[in-house]
């Protein structure tokens, strides 16, 4: 009798393929997602409730708002560890984990804590950029810090930030002054482990004083190519930055010149590599109300039927990377074969939130907001929403960055989109509507844009087009292009 093959097996083909070819049918309600239930509340904070709070956060925020901005950079990180040295190195009172990559940082992140957190672990996590309000940049225990704390530690560290500004030839930018505030917060709690994403890049970010024991790479793809290079391997380059010596790598899918890269970083420095499709991954995924389904295989083994409350194959992807993160933080693959418990895996996974990624904000006509903003992250969450809502009629709401590939980024788009209203977000960085809807007609032509200078107005616009097809034929919106845009848009439609 011939032997059945392995389904993991069959990933390791896929290489650098995102989207395998898994069969993927709708499974209905799941009784593992009542074990857990849905994310409490909101995870995003809103203003603080207390007008004294509010005003004194505010003060907080217009002079943080002062310093460099993170489009300008100084690529250097003797500031942040001057600020380090004059804080008493507070990134060394924990252990730590540290995340790159060009795409699903923050989700891994989010992921990666609910695991952690779930093994009763104190948690601090430290990413950017924030959908609402900067505080949810620095999380403890899960949650957003609070307002309360946040202007106790900036006021705490404020004089040794103008102590450095005073010293180097540069004063700290925001990244900077942030990053100090999140390992001072987590020194202070204090916290068992602090999940770190990276600003941009590796080697020279702000984030890179900590010497993490897992360094994990999402997918590296083009973003920021004129700071981090024009081809993956270039980027990765920069990314490769946060392999330290002897730590655990754990790595995404990833372009083949990238992936080169990384291991020969992690080869110089010692490190151990854990690859998906090879070490670990995803063995299947179904479509599932609220989400999907997932069987992952770990380092050490396998766990199935995993319910993730978040949509598309790239949130599979994340999920496996992040369980992979959790193993080898506890030494599970190189020092111990054995698989973590699995109830606490599954009703970890089933509390995760990703705000502003594939999050439905509104129904009739079902409103979804997606923090996509360069070709690679429109691509999956095309295939994502695609997947999963089946919409007969889809209007996409765009508000870009003006440093963006947009073209690339609406070619993603094009082909699920009936519509696409174009707008601006209220940054400086924003694109000026009318240049992106000059580049929205050379891609949909004519007939399929619409320009909405004011985004209060891009949304009714598109919520009244996707109306038009009557309450029942399965019309949707979608709101992209920025995690500003996002936010703005989770403003304007009642969520914080």
């Amino acid at each position: 009798m011939s032997e059945q093959p392995d389904p993991f097996d069959e990933i390791v083909d896929a290489e650098t393929d995102r989207d395998p070819d898994l069969a993927v049918i709708e499974a209905g309600s799941r009784t593992l997602r009542a074990q857990a239930g849905s994310p409490q509340g909101d995870p995003v904070p809103v203003r603080p409730a207390d007008p004294e709070v509010d005003k004194a956060l505010r003060a907080v925020e217009q002079e943080l708002a002062g310093r460099w901005g993170e489009t300008k950079l100084e690529p250097s990180v003797a500031r942040i560890a001057a600020l380090m040295d004059v804080l008493g190195e507070p990134q060394r009172a924990y252990p730590s984990i540290h995340i790159t990559g060009t795409n699903g940082k923050t989700s891994t992140a989010r992921m990666i804590e609910a695991l952690l957190g779930a093994f009763d672990l104190r948690t601090g996590r430290y990413t950017s950029p924030h959908v609402q309000s900067v505080t949810e940049r620095i999380s403890l225990d899960g949650a957003a810090i609070e307002a309360e704390r946040f202007i106790e530690t900036y006021n705490d560290i404020k004089p040794y930030i103008e102590m450095v500004d005073a010293a180097q030839e540069f004063r700290l930018s925001f990244f900077e002054v942030l990053t100090g505030m999140a390992y001072a917060a987590f020194a202070d709690a204090p916290v068992d482990v602090a999940v770190v994403e990276v600003g941009m890049g590796g080697s020279w970010d702000a984030t890179n004083v900590i010497d993490a024991s897992v360094a994990v790479v999402t997918p590296i793809d083009l973003d920021h190519t004129d700071r981090l290079g024009s081809t993956p391997a270039e980027i990765a380059v920069e990314k490769a930055g946060v392999i330290k010596e002897g730590a655990t790598v754990i790595m995404a899918q990833q372009p083949v010149d990238a992936a080169q890269v990384m291991l020969k970083k992690a080869v110089e420095v010692d490190a151990t590599v854990a690859r998906e499709g090879m070490e670990f991954g995803v063995v299947s995924r179904e479509v599932a109300v609220g989400g999907q389904l997932v069987t992952l295989r770990g380092l050490g083994g396998e766990y199935e039927e995993i319910f993730l409350p978040l949509y598309g194959a790239h949130q599979a992807h994340n999920a496996a990377v992040a369980l992979a993160t959790v193993e080898a933080f506890f030494g599970i693959g190189a020092e111990q074969a054995r698989t973590l418990d699995m109830d606490t895996i599954r009703k970890a996974f089933a509390s995760v939130a990703s705000p502003g990624r594939l999050e439905v904000v509104r129904r009739s006509p079902t409103v979804v907001l997606d923090a996509a903003h360069n070709p690679a992250g429109a691509r999956a969450s095309a295939a994502g929403i695609t997947e999963s809502f089946g919409f007969s009629r889809l209007i996409g709401v765009v508000g870009a960055s003006g440093d963006k590939d947009v073209r690339g980024f609406l070619e993603a788009f094009e082909p699920i989109f009936a519509e696409v209203v174009v707008t601006q977000n209220s940054s400086h960085r924003a694109m000026d509507v009318d240049e992106l809807a000059a580049v929205a007609v050379e891609v949909f032509g004519d007939e399929r844009v619409v320009v909405e200078p004011r985004l209060d107005d891009a949304l009714e616009t598109a919520i009244t087009l996707a109306e038009e097809e009557s309450e029942f034929a399965g019309a949707g919106v979608l709101v992209t292009g920025s995690v500003i845009t996002v936010g703005e848009a989770r403003l304007l439609l009642g969520r914080g």
